[in-house]
C-alpha cells in the first residue's frame, strides 16, 4: 500500500468516527453493564473515582446545550485517540526503519570480513 492509500484510509476512518459521534446523544442513559452489576450488587459508591477528570461526564461547562456538549465531548475523544494513535504509528514506522537501516549497514560490514566462499559445494559443481 503507498502511502497516499494509507492516508485516505486515515481520514476516511476518521471521517466515520466523528460522524459516528454526532449520534453519542441518543445513547441509552441507563447504566452499561458494570455500572448496573455494581448498583444491583450495592457496592458502586464503594469505588473511587478517578484521580483526573478531563471532560467530566462528557460535558464542557460553557456549552449549555447538553446534546452539543456530548457530541463535542465524543469529537474531542476521537481526535485525541486518532493522535495518539498516529503518533504510535509514526514512531513504530520510525523504530522500523532504523532497525532495518542497523540491520543492513551491519550485513554491508560484515560482507567485507566474510571468509571467500570454497569451491567444493557450489551450485552446479560435482566433487570428483
Amino acid at each position: 500500500m503507498s502511502k497516499r492509500s494509507y492516508f485516505v484510509l486515515l481520514l476516511v476512518g476518521l471521517g466515520i468516527a466523528l460522524l459516528v459521534t454526532l449520534f453519542s446523544p441518543l445513547a441509552s442513559s441507563k447504566p452499561d453493564g458494570l455500572e448496573r452489576v455494581a448498583e444491583d450488587q450495592a457496592f458502586i459508591d464503594k469505588g473511587k473515582d478517578a484521580p483526573y477528570k478531563v471532560i467530566a461526564d462528557y460535558a464542557f461547562p460553557w456549552v449549555h446545550n447538553e446534546n452539543v456538549s456530548t457530541i463535542l465531548a465524543g469529537i474531542v475523544g476521537v481526535l485525541v485517540v486518532a493522535a495518539f494513535v498516529l503518533a504510535l504509528g509514526l514512531a513504530f514506522t520510525a523504530l522500523s526503519k532504523r532497525s532495518s537501516q542497523a540491520t543492513s549497514s551491519q550485513a554491508t560490514r560484515d560482507q567485507g570480513h566474510r571468509p571467500p566462499p570454497s569451491a567444493r559445494g557450489l551450485a552446479g559443481e560435482k566433487e570428483s
